[in-house]
C-alpha cells in the first residue's frame, strides 16, 4: 500500500508543475530548464494524469453580468489548459467541443 500513497503523492506534485507551468507562460522546455525538471519526465506524467483524469464536469456560474458582455468565457480544466468561449459560439458547437473533452 506504500506504493499507492507514493504514486498519489507523485501526482499531486506533477498536477501542481502542470499548472505552474501554465500559468508561467514559458515553453515546457524553458520551464523545465528554468526547474531543473527532466522534460521527458513532464511529457510522460502529463500523458499520464490526462489519461486518468475524471470526467470533466461542468456548472454554470451566474456572475450577474449583463449576458450582451462581449468577454469570452474562460474554462480552465484541471491539466491546466485554458479553454476560451467566445460570446457568439453556436451551442450545437460548445457541446461537441465539451464532449470531447469528457472522452
Amino acid at each position: 500500500m506504500g506504493n499507492t500513497g507514493r504514486t498519489g503523492s507523485r501526482s499531486e506534485y506533477w498536477r501542481k508543475v502542470m499548472a505552474e507551468q501554465e500559468r508561467s507562460g514559458t515553453t515546457v522546455h524553458g520551464f523545465c530548464e528554468q526547474r531543473g525538471i527532466g522534460e521527458q519526465s513532464f511529457y510522460v506524467w502529463r500523458r499520464r494524469l490526462r489519461e486518468s483524469a475524471e470526467p470533466v464536469r461542468f456548472a454554470l456560474v451566474e456572475t450577474g453580468a449583463s449576458k450582451k458582455t462581449a468577454e469570452p468565457l474562460e474554462l480552465i480544466l484541471a491539466t491546466g489548459e485554458r479553454l476560451l468561449i467566445g460570446v457568439g459560439v453556436e451551442v450545437a458547437t460548445l457541446r461537441s467541443v465539451l464532449e470531447a473533452l469528457r472522452a
